[in-house]
């Protein structure tokens, strides 16, 4: 099974990801492990979306990332982001 995950960073940012094992990473992310989340810490999962092949996921997490993907995410997550942030 593969993973794209969306993380709330301490300042406000959405961090996008996937990988294959959820738990492991995302306790990877809380300890300090991930060069790109370390000083942004503490962080929040908010969403997760599972995938069976690795394609797919890596499809999700580049579209994700694009200014359209970015748009959805936030309209799709707004009841979640107005009440944490």
């Amino acid at each position: 099974m593969y993973y794209v995950y969306i993380l709330l960073l301490s300042n406000k940012q959405l961090y996008t990801e996937f990988c294959d094992n959820m738990a492991r990473r995302y306790k990877e992310h809380k300890n300090g492990k991930v060069k790109s989340t370390k000083l942004r810490r503490p962080l929040k999962l908010i969403h997760y979306e599972a995938y069976i092949l690795k394609s797919d996921a890596m499809r999700r997490e580049k579209f994700l990332k694009t200014t359209e993907g970015k748009k959805l995410l936030r309209q799709q997550l707004r009841n979640i982001l107005n009440n944490l942030i």
